[in-house]
C-alpha cells in the first residue's frame, strides 16, 4: 500500500503571518518545525535560487529529528533548468554536496527539476534531460515540464528508462500547457503539483510570483485529482503531493483537504487557518462525527 506525503511548496512567506504562523512566537520558534507537526513533507524552493550548503541542510534535518517520517524535496538551481548553461562539474559535485546531509539522513524525497513552459520537446532538449538525468542518477530524480510537446510515449519511456518520476501537475490550462494527468514513471515514487489556476496572472509579464499563485482550490477541483493520485498510489510506493498556491496560506488550506480526502486522517489545523480558511471547519466537523473522508456517506469504522 502506497504512503501519501502531502505538503507545500516552501515554508518561508511574510503572508503567512498570523494566517499560518501566529504573530507572536515563542523562543527559538521555526516555520519548518511549526509545520512539521501537521503535514510531512516540504519541497525547499530556496535552492533553486541559491545552492545550499551541507551546513544548511545539516541544520534542517537536525530540525526535523522529532518528525521521523518528514521528507523534503529539493528544487534542483535554476542554472540547470532554466539558464542551462554556465555550468560544470564543479556546480554539479557543489550542489550534491550542498544536500548530503539530506540524503544521507533519509530525508530526501526527492530532486525536483522543474522546467519552465519554454522549454519544449525537442531532440537537442531530450538530449540535455538525458545527460541531466546521467548527472545527477545517484539521487531520486522527478522532472517537472509545462509544454504539451513533452505529452508522448517516447518522453516518458526515457523517465522509465533512467528511473526518474514524472512530475504531474495542475496548472492553468492554457494554449499548449501541458493538461492534468496520472503518470507515473517508477515504482519508487510519483510526483504531484499543484499551481492553483489563475489563468488570468499566469503568462502576464507584469504579474508578481504572489499574483501568479493567489488561488485557492475549491473541493470539487481538488476532487478531480483524488483518483489520480490514488492511481498514481497502485503504481508506485509513495506519492509526494506539493501544493504551490502559496499566497496568504491558500497551500497549506488546500493541502489539509487533500489529506483528508485521500485517507480519511484525523487532522490537527492550526487555528489561524481554521479562521482564514472557515472550510476546513467542514472537515473538523466531520472528524467529530465520525466521518473522516469527506466523500464518505458512511463514518468509517
Amino acid at each position: 500500500m502506497a504512503k501519501y506525503y502531502v505538503g507545500t511548496a516552501g515554508w518561508s512567506y511574510e503572508d503567512w503571518e498570523g494566517i499560518v504562523y501566529p504573530s507572536a512566537k515563542g523562543r527559538g520558534f521555526h516555520p519548518l518545525v511549526f509545520l512539521a507537526a501537521y503535514i510531512n513533507i516540504i519541497e525547499v524552493n530556496s535552492t533553486f535560487y541559491r545552492p545550499p550548503s551541507s551546513a544548511l541542510s545539516l541544520s534542517w534535518a537536525r530540525k526535523l529529528e522529532p518528525f521521523p517520517d518528514f521528507l523534503l524535496a529539493v528544487k534542483l538551481h535554476r542554472v540547470f533548468s532554466h539558464d542551462r548553461q554556465g555550468f560544470g562539474p564543479k556546480d554539479v559535485d557543489a550542489f550534491k554536496a550542498g544536500i548530503e546531509p539530506l540524503l544521507a539522513r533519509n530525508r530526501l524525497a526527492a530532486l525536483l527539476l522543474q522546467f519552465p513552459w519554454s522549454f519544449r520537446n525537442t531532440p537537442a532538449q531530450v538530449d540535455y534531460l538525458a545527460g541531466l538525468f546521467r548527472m545527477f542518477a545517484d539521487h531520486p530524480l522527478a522532472v517537472e515540464v509545462r509544454h504539451a510537446s513533452w505529452d508522448t510515449p517516447p518522453f516518458y519511456d526515457l523517465l522509465r528508462d533512467h528511473g526518474v518520476a514524472f512530475c504531474n501537475i495542475d496548472q492553468p490550462v492554457l494554449g499548449d500547457s501541458i493538461k492534468p494527468g496520472a503518470v507515473a514513471t517508477t515504482p519508487r515514487f510519483a510526483y504531484v503539483r499543484f499551481h492553483g489556476r489563475n489563468a488570468k496572472d499566469w503568462f502576464r509579464k507584469e504579474a508578481g510570483r504572489d499574483d501568479r499563485y493567489n488561488y485557492l482550490y475549491s473541493r470539487d477541483e481538488l476532487a478531480e485529482w483524488i483518483e489520480r493520485i490514488k492511481n498514481l498510489g497502485r503504481a508506485s510506493g509513495r506519492v509526494f503531493v506539493i501544493t504551490n498556491n502559496h499566497y496568504r496560506g491558500q497551500a497549506m488550506a488546500n493541502a489539509f483537504q487533500i489529506k483528508n480526502m485521500i485517507s480519511g486522517d484525523k487532522l490537527d489545523i492550526p487555528a489561524l487557518l481554521l479562521e482564514t480558511y472557515p472550510i476546513l471547519k467542514e472537515i473538523v466537523k466531520k472528524i467529530k462525527d465520525g466521518q473522516f473522508d469527506l466523500f464518505d456517506q458512511e463514518p468509517k469504522t
